[in-house]
C-alpha cells in the first residue's frame, strides 16, 4: 500500500515534540483572541443603532456608556488573550527549531566523512540553522494568524448574512477578489519560483563562503573580486530570480488584493444606493441605516483577516521551502552500523576485488581493486593524479563505503566493525591539514581528550614541534588564529602529526602530507613521520616519489586500476609506468634555472 505523504505541517510539528501542546493552545487562545477583537465593533453598531433609533433626540440614548465600556472590555480581553497566544506558539517554535538544529546534527554525525568533501559547511549551515529559522516565522505567528484569521471570517460571514444578505454578499466579494489575486500569485507553477528562488540563495551562500575563504589567494595575486566568476554570477542569478518574482509574478496580482481588501466599502455603497429608494418607500430607512453602519464597520474586519491570511500563506510557502532544505540535509547518506560488531584481530589492511563509484558519476573511480598490506608493512600509492590513490585510502576508515567487493582491517570488513572501534584503530594525515581556533593542547588533544599535557608535550616533541612551541608566547597553551598567532602550513602540518602520534593508532594513514611543505619543515616533517611510523601499518599517498622509494611494496593506481605492485627497484625493472614516472620525476628534480652573460 503506498505511504500517504505528510503534509509540511504535520512534519514540523513532529519536530516539536511535546510542545505540540503549546501550539494547539495557542491557536485556540488565537482563534478566541480574534473573536473577542470582533466584539467592540457590535458594541460600536449597537450604539449607533440607538442613536439612530432616537434621532435627533440624542439624550435617550442612554446605553452608549456602557457600549464604549463594553467595547474597551472585549478589546482588552483580545488583546491579553493573544499575546498569551503568542506566547505559547513561540515556545513551541524556539523548540522546534532547536529540535530541528539537533536532528539534523545528529543526523550529520551519523554521515560518511566523505559527504563533507562533497557538501560545503556553509551551504550545510544554510540549509539546516537558515531553514530552522525559518519555519519559527510559520509556527510563532503564521499559525497563530490563520486560526485567528479562520476565526474571524467565519464569524464575519455569518454575521455578513444575519441582516441583509445582499449587503453582506457586497462585502464579501471584496474577499472573493483578494483570495484569487493572492492564489494566482503563489498558487500553480508560481509555487514552483520560490523554489528556484530558495535554491539560487543556496547557491549565493555557498559561493560566498568559497569567496570568504580565498580572500588571501585574491590578495596574494592582486586579482579583483571578478576573478570569483561563481560568486559574482551566484549573486547576479539570484538578483534576476528575486526581480522575476517581485515584478512579473507579484506585482499586479498585489495590486489588485491591496485595492479590493482596502476598498471592501467600495463593493457595499453601489449596493446600498440601489436598496435605499425601496427602504424609503417600505418606510424602514432607520433600519436599512442601522443595516449599513453595520457592513460599512465590518468591510473593516474583512480586510484586516484577508491581510493576516495573505502573509500567513505566505509564511506556508517560505517554510514548504524550508522544510525542502531540510531535507537535503535528513536525506544525507548515513553509515550503517552492523548489530553484532566484530573486533579487528590484527593491523592488517586487505583490499578485496574493491570498486568505488562516486555519487552522480559514472566511471568508478576504483575498478576491481586488491592488494594486501601486512601487520607493520609500509605500502606507498603512486600513480597519475586522478587514479584512486585518495578515494582507497579514504576506504579503510569508512569514509565512503565500498560499491562492490570489501575492505578488511584484521580480517574483519569495516562494515562489520563498530564505528568508534574502526576510528580508534587508524590515524590519518592529509595534506589540507585544519587546527581549531583553540589552544595547541586543545588543538593536539583532540586526537584523545583524555591525554594529560605530559603526554600531549611528548607528541609534540616527537612531532618536532619544539621550535614552534619556542616562539609562541604562552607556549603550548597559545591560541591558535586568534590574537594575531598563525602558524605556516609546514607548522601546521607538524601539529596535526602530534595528533596522530598522541593517537597511537596502530594503522597511518599519510595523504600526500608533505605537499605544503618548505624544505626546512619537510626535513622535520619526514623525521616526524619516522617517530609516527615506528611499528606501524603505513599506507602512505605520495607524488613526490623520492618519498616511497624506502617502502617495502609500491602499489601503482591508474584511472582506478591497481596496475603494478613491488618494490622500488622491482618496479624500475619491470619499465612500466613506474618506470616512467620515476624519469619524469628524476629530469624534473634535476631542472635549474640556467642562463648566460650575454656577450657586450
Amino acid at each position: 500500500m503506498k505511504e500517504k505523504k505528510q503534509s509540511d505541517l504535520s512534519v514540523l510539528l513532529g519536530y516539536a515534540g511535546s510542545y505540540r501542546k503549546l501550539t494547539f493552545l495557542g491557536l485556540g487562545l488565537s482563534a478566541v483572541a480574534m473573536i473577542l477583537g470582533m466584539l467592540p465593533y457590535i458594541c460600536i453598531w449597537l450604539a449607533a443603532r440607538d442613536l439612530i433609533a432616537v434621532s435627533p433626540d440624542w439624550s435617550r440614548a442612554t446605553g452608549i456608556s456602557v457600549y464604549g465600556w463594553m467595547a474597551f472590555g472585549f478589546a482588552f480581553a483580545g488583546i491579553a488573550v493573544y499575546f498569551a497566544a503568542l506566547m505559547c506558539t513561540h515556545l513551541a517554535a524556539f523548540r522546534t527549531a532547536s529540535n530541528i538544529r539537533k536532528a539534523g546534527m545528529a543526523h550529520l554525525m551519523k554521515a560518511p566523512l566523505g559527504f563533507f568533501d562533497s557538501n560545503a559547511s556553509g551551504l550545510l549551515r544554510n540549509r539546516l540553522d537558515g531553514a530552522a529559522s525559518e519555519t519559527e516565522t510559520l509556527l510563532a505567528h503564521n499559525l497563530a494568524d490563520i486560526a485567528g484569521s479562520a476565526a474571524m471570517l467565519l464569524s464575519t460571514v455569518v454575521l455578513m448574512f444575519v441582516f441583509d444578505w445582499r449587503m453582506g454578499a457586497a462585502c464579501m466579494l471584496s474577499a472573493v477578489v483578494s483570495v484569487s489575486a493572492m492564489f494566482s500569485m503563489m498558487g500553480g507553477k508560481n509555487a514552483a519560483l520560490m523554489a528556484e528562488y530558495q535554491a539560487a540563495q543556496d547557491v549565493m551562500s555557498k559561493a560566498g563562503t568559497e569567496y570568504v575563504r580565498g580572500i588571501p589567494v585574491v590578495k596574494i595575486f592582486q586579482q579583483t573580486v571578478y576573478s570569483f566568476r561563481a560568486f559574482k554570477q551566484a549573486i547576479e542569478d539570484y538578483s534576476a530570480k528575486a526581480e522575476h518574482y517581485q515584478a512579473d509574478v507579484c506585482q499586479k496580482p498585489q495590486a489588485i488584493n491591496l485595492t479590493a481588501t482596502e476598498g471592501a466599502f467600495v463593493f457595499l455603497v453601489p449596493v446600498a444606493l440601489l436598496l435605499a429608494p425601496s427602504a424609503l418607500a417600505e418606510g424602514n430607512f432607520a433600519g436599512f441605516l442601522t443595516d449599513f453602519v453595520f457592513y460599512a464597520v465590518f468591510s473593516a474586519v474583512i480586510s484586516t483577516a484577508l491581510a493576516r491570511v495573505m502573509f500567513a500563506a505566505s509564511g506556508m510557502m517560505l517554510a514548504h521551502t524550508a522544510l525542502g532544505r531540510i531535507n537535503q540535509v535528513m536525506n544525507a547518506p548515513t553509515m550503517e552500523i552492523t548489530e553484532h560488531p566484530q573486533v579487528p584481530g590484527d593491523n592488517s589492511v586487505v583490499f578485496d576485488d574493491v570498486s568505488f563509484t562516486y555519487d552522480g558519476t559514472d566511471l568508478p573511480a576504483l575498478d576491481h581493486v586488491s592488494f594486501r598490506v601486512s601487520p607493520g608493512e609500509t605500502v606507498a600509492l603512486v600513480g597519475p593524479s586522478g587514479g584512486g590513490k585518495t578515494t582507497a585510502a579514504s576506504l579503510i576508515p569508512r569514509f565512503w563505503d565500498v560499491t562492490s567487493g570489501s575492505v578488511r582491517v584484521g580480517g574483519v570488513d569495516v562494515r562489520q566493525t563498530d564505528p568508534h572501534v574502526l576510528m580508534d584503530q587508524v590515524a590519518f594525515v592529509f595534506q589540507n591539514t585544519h587546527l581549531f581556533k583553540a589552544s595547541i593542547l586543545d588543538n593536539v588533544r583532540a586526537a584523545r581528550p583524555g591525554a594529560t599535557r605530559e603526554e600531549v608535550l611528548a607528541a609534540l616533541s616527537a612531532a618536532q614541534c619544539d621550535d614552534i612551541l619556542e616562539k609562541l608566547p604562552d607556549g603550548i597553551d597559545t591560541l591558535i588564529g586568534t590574537g594575531g598567532t598563525y602558524l605556516s602550513g609546514g607548522e601546521q602540518q607538524r601539529v596535526a602529526l602530534a595528533r596522530a602520534i598522541l593517537k597511537n593508532a596502530p594503522i597511518v594513514v599519510l595523504d600526500e602530507a608533505t605537499a605544503f611543505a618548505d624544505p626546512e619543515n619537510e626535513v622535520l616533517i619526514q623525521k616526524a613521520f619516522a617517530r609516527l611510523m615506528k611499528g606501524r601499518t603505513v599506507i602512505m599517498i605520495a607524488h613526490r616519489l623520492s618519498t616511497v622509494v624506502g617502502a617495502d611494496r609500491i602499489i601503482v593506481l591508474d584511472a582506478g586500476h591497481a596496475v603494478e605492485q613491488g618494490t622500488h627497484q622491482e618496479l624500475l625493472s619491470a619499465g612500466g609506468l613506474y618506470a616512467r614516472m620515476w624519469a619524469d620525476y628524476s629530469q624534473a628534480v634535476k631542472w635549474r634555472i640556467s642562463g648566460e652573460k650575454e656577450a657586450e
